[in-house]
């Protein structure tokens, strides 16, 4: 008897296709086209509302400026005459001077009170949540509610104030006849109102630098002090930035608090001790119908405050390293 062996079958490999070329209509050219594309789309929206809400006015505003433009339809042609006109003006001159006054008198105490107010708020504090919370209330308190408030506060005869001030001997100050106590009492109310944000934004980036560096800090033996000094005011940097430069645009136009301190009137007081650029610039295009002047004004502002800007960014990232 014989023993055969038969042969194990073979499975056949079928022969390589090679793939089709994709066609430029397929999905392959559409990847493409999206990678390429679609962040231009995706940020699209941004730019057209800037064109329209914010670059066509600031064009349209220069436009505007080199004419003598009322609203009774003249539409004449003066070229730069009312830039020469404005910085030849008297008035222009101390808006300005009470602008960057009010500015510096708020900014400045208002930083460093919500950089104090979020150290505080970033420890482990009882009821630190409803803290937080407080903080921010004057934020989303009616503007015309907060000034009714403060120019009753404020008040020559029957304010709180002069009535705090009157215990220690001091003479009853009325506040909106000078500008040394005007600029006191706008800044006080501009404080009061934007601290508390302010406070928020830092405590946020605060909360975002690593506790490992604090630990390893104090384990090398620095003191709190050292720790803020060393860690925590440079990695706050690009928020103090953002922060100063936000309160800069904010600050250059305010317009809500002074007028409402002033009674809803434009002037800024008699001697216009605490008139702003915003207010000067309403006054003069809607209540004196000169909208190139008032056009010439508000340009002259946007450079103010771009100039301001970036001065206070060079200071900021130069001191705070």
């Amino acid at each position: 008897m014989s023993l055969s062996t038969s042969a194990a079958p073979q499975h056949a490999v079928p022969p390589h296709r090679p793939r089709p070329r994709q066609s430029r209509g397929s999905s392959g050219g559409l990847t493409r086209f999206d990678l390429k594309f679609s962040p231009y789309l995706y940020i699209a929206p941004f730019f057209l509302l800037f064109g329209i809400f914010g670059l066509y006015p600031l064009i349209y505003t220069a436009w505007v400026s080199l004419h003598n433009w009322t609203l009774g339809g003249t539409h004449e042609w003066v070229g730069f005459q009312n830039y020469t006109d404005l910085f030849a003006d008297a008035q222009f001159w101390q808006t300005m001077k009470n602008t960057i006054g009010i500015f510096l008198l708020s900014t400045v105490p208002q930083l460093l009170l919500a950089l104090f107010l979020a150290t505080l708020l970033n420890r482990n504090l009882r009821g630190r949540t409803a803290l937080r919370m407080a903080i921010v209330i004057p934020n989303v308190t009616s503007v015309a509610a907060v000034a009714i408030v403060f120019g009753l506060l404020f008040s020559r005869d029957f304010g709180a104030i002069n009535w705090f001030l009157g215990l220690f001997g001091v003479d009853a100050i009325d506040w909106r006849a000078h500008e040394w106590s005007s600029w006191t009492a706008i800044s006080v109310m501009v404080d009061w109102r934007w601290t508390g944000y302010n406070a928020l934004i830092f405590l946020a980036a605060m909360q975002a630098i690593p506790r490992d560096l604090y630990e390893s800090a104090a384990i090398d033996g620095a003191s709190q002090w050292r720790q803020f000094w060393q860690i925590t005011l440079p990695l706050l940097r690009p928020t103090f930035l953002f922060i100063v430069i936000v309160s800069t645009i904010g600050g250059l136009q305010l317009f809500v608090e002074p007028l409402l301190f002033g009674n809803g009137r434009t002037n800024g007081g008699t001697t216009h001790q605490f008139q702003t650029l915003t207010m000067y610039m309403y006054s003069e295009a809607f209540e004196n119908s000169r909208f190139g002047y008032g056009s010439a004004i508000a340009w002259a502002m946007f450079l103010l405050i771009v100039v301001a800007s970036m001065v206070n960014f060079l200071f900021v990232r130069k001191s705070v390293k």
